[in-house]
């Protein structure tokens, strides 16, 4: 995952204070805990020097309501005398932590980055559309129309939506037929409007999932009208009705079962892609000093770490990363196959010689230590 915004925000001089909070409010007492967790939290950063007028915006920034249900978190990062990062998360950060120094604290903000997923959800009728956007820097589907303007609805303007119900008897076929021809066409036109707002909001926004629910016979039109960009991104969730999707427990449920199992797949796309570079030409590295010192010579495409297991001087290889242009990714802990990455970390690479340390997978320390345990045993 590339992160354009992390890096302009790191171009300004420090120090940094860096927090990251639980925003969670599920009861009426989770204000006054999370307010006392930032008064903690404010004492430790003014006692390490950061000047009081900040901490006070700071304080604002996190303590206002975001429009995110749920369990969520919120990321402030502060430059000189000025907020330069303000992010809402989709969970809440796995540690939280305060931090003020000459550079800011990263990995409670790049742990979550498999839940900074994109989607895009369309609620299909025979009408059109209601189109609902979740980005990382807004992690909701709840809020109508987020970041889509005049797009949040599509009405395709052809309403001869209802087919003809006039009984039986033959002097009334060409009549029925004809009209049930024009809501056909109806229903095809709306849908081919529909389409080409989904195409543009797919090409402008590159939204890692597009979720299709609503009618029936409207999803089947939208999605034969619908590009190969789109459907290469296309989720069907059932259950969903037009305007009313998301007040249906069972529906959003659906949605969390459909975008666990893409993150699911993403992680195991990114362990291929490291065994395959890693076995194919040496393409990648793993183990904290190896990956520092292809960080330093700017080998870096891709830097991949286990959330939950923090590799030595983590902080700084996830800087590095960001000051050279790397995409970082993180992989849950629990994830199958992640013990791969030694030391928790792992890169791949946009080039490599003869000077670039080998991840061979015959060579990573999971295997050294079996083989090491092999020849020390009494034979």
């Amino acid at each position: 995952m590339k992160l354009p915004w992390l890096r302009s925000a790191l171009e300004n001089e420090g120090p940094y204070v860096s927090v990251h909070l639980d925003t969670t409010r599920l009861d009426p007492q989770a204000v006054t805990e999370i307010e006392a967790r930032w008064a903690r939290m404010r004492d430790q950063l003014a006692a390490a020097g950061a000047p009081a007028p900040l901490l006070d915006r700071i304080g604002e920034t996190l303590l206002t309501p975001s429009a995110i249900g749920g369990r969520h978190g919120r990321t402030v990062i502060a430059a000189g005398d000025e907020i330069v990062v303000d992010r809402v998360l989709p969970v809440p950060p796995l540690h939280e932590s305060a931090h003020f120094g000459d550079e800011p604290e990263l990995l409670p903000l790049l742990e979550l980055t498999p839940f900074a997923v994109t989607q895009l959800l369309i609620e299909v009728d025979r009408a059109g559309a209601d189109l609902r956007l979740r980005a990382p820097d807004a992690p909701s589907l709840s809020k109508h129309g987020e970041g889509l303007g005049e797009d949040a609805s599509v009405d395709g303007g052809h309403d001869e939506l209802h087919k003809a119900s006039l009984g039986g008897g033959a002097q009334h076929g060409w009549r029925a037929s004809n009209i049930e021809a024009r809501v056909e066409d109806s229903w095809e036109r709306n849908a081919e409007a529909v389409a080409r707002t989904v195409e543009r909001i797919v090409r402008e926004q590159r939204p890692d999932m597009v979720l299709l629910t609503g009618d029936v016979r409207s999803s089947a039109l939208l999605k034969a009208e619908l590009g190969q960009e789109a459907l290469e991104r296309l989720y069907e969730v059932p259950g969903g009705t037009r305007g009313k999707s998301l007040d249906r427990p069972a529906f959003r449920e659906e949605v969390v079962r459909v975008t666990r199992d893409f993150i699911a797949r993403h992680e195991e796309d990114l362990l291929a892609r490291f065994r395959e570079a890693s076995g194919r030409d040496g393409a990648a590295a793993t183990s904290a000093d190896d990956v520092a010192q292809v960080l330093d010579r700017g080998q870096v495409d891709e830097l991949l770490l286990v959330s939950g297991r923090p590799c030595p001087d983590v902080e700084r290889l996830l800087l590095s990363a960001i000051r050279t242009d790397a995409g970082i990714s993180a992989l849950r802990e629990d994830t199958e196959g992640s013990d791969v990455l030694v030391d928790g970390i792992g890169a791949l690479l946009r080039w490599h010689d003869e000077a670039t340390p080998a991840a061979s997978i015959g060579s990573m320390s999971g295997d050294a230590r079996r083989e090491g345990a092999h020849e020390s045993s009494p034979s």
